[in-house]
């Protein structure tokens, strides 16, 4: 890496996430890249205890640590003891060509559901969909024909389907594993639904609602600064049975604000969190520390001589 740095002149290295920022950020920095930028994008409980110590190193030689949520800056400062003036907020953006709206069908596996409630993550203990799928059962009832639709894989699987099984829902509970057309799926989804009890700034719970579904999110981590409630969304308190399934049964009973959300939610995701929102907002971040360094950078679009391809990179 340290010879891919020389080679080409390389000015800006940006790390993302773990286990990238451990490695990357100090070569660049022992080979005096003029702007070295590490990338947080979760809670720094999630990691091992023994990786919060090294993070904190490379918080330090960073000239940025780059967060994709204020909620998540907050947990630096507060909880990581980072410069406030040091950590900066992108969010995530969305592509809008791939997840969209328009021409909404459903996959096979729900095509003759009235309506289908769902959720797409990794099955993790942290994502809560035990409770969705108590909500679910609890509120199944107000609209015959309705599926609980969840795509993911991971370690939770063994206990969600004995969970299904207590609940008694396994006719109208479908676990799909983890899917490369996401987006397929999440226009099958009218209710787009994450509970998780940590969260950062979710790509799953933005992807769905550039498709347009009504979205409900736990009132945690970044989650808010996508969802406004009662106007593109609505939110509950992480980890309450009773509120979340209040607010799926109300959607289920309100066609009307059903799709008022979906639209909301729709616009929201294109105006404020597109693809090429969030790649200017990085392109802003990087040109203005390089003149901080006394480098002009041009524009990226009009760069002359790409980067080589990551292929032609070699090993460090």
């Amino acid at each position: 890496m340290g010879r891919y740095i020389r080679r080409h002149g390389i000015q800006v290295v940006h790390c993302f996430d773990v286990p990238t920022d451990l490695f990357a950020a100090p070569v660049a920095r022992l080979y005096r890249v003029p702007v070295v930028l590490t990338c947080q994008l979760s809670y720094r409980d999630l990691y091992p205890g023994f990786l919060r110590p090294m993070l904190r190193f490379t918080d330090r030689i960073a000239d940025r640590v780059v967060v994709n949520s204020e909620a998540l800056k907050t947990h630096m400062v507060k909880d990581e003891h980072a410069s406030p003036d040091r950590v900066v907020v992108c969010h995530n953006g969305v592509d809008t060509s791939i997840f969209h709206g328009r021409n909404r069908t459903r996959v096979s596996q729900v095509a003759d559901a009235s309506l289908v409630v769902g959720a797409v993550c990794v099955l993790r203990a942290e994502k809560r969909l035990d409770l969705l799928m108590e909500s679910f059962a609890r509120v199944r009832h107000c609209r015959p024909g309705m599926k609980l639709l969840i795509v993911g894989s991971g370690d939770q699987l063994p206990q969600l389907e004995a969970l299904r099984d207590r609940l008694g829902i396994g006719a109208d509970c479908i676990l799909i594993p983890a899917q490369e057309n996401v987006a397929e799926w999440m226009r099958s989804m009218d209710i787009f639904v994450m509970s998780s009890e940590s969260e950062s700034f979710p790509n799953a719970l933005l992807e769905s609602m550039a498709c347009e579904c009504c979205v409900i999110g736990s009132r945690v981590g970044g989650i808010p600064e996508l969802i406004e409630d009662g106007v593109n969304g609505l939110l509950f308190p992480s980890g309450d049975l009773n509120s979340l399934s209040s607010q799926l049964e109300l959607v289920i009973n309100d066609p009307a604000l059903r799709q008022k959300l979906s639209l909301a939610a729709g616009r929201t995701a294109r105006e404020e969190f597109s693809m090429e929102i969030a790649a200017r907002r990085t392109e802003a971040l990087y040109t203005d520390l390089l003149a901080r360094r006394g480098i002009a950078a041009p524009p990226f679009n009009q760069r002359q001589s790409p980067l080589p391809a990551a292929g032609e990179m070699p090993a460090s």
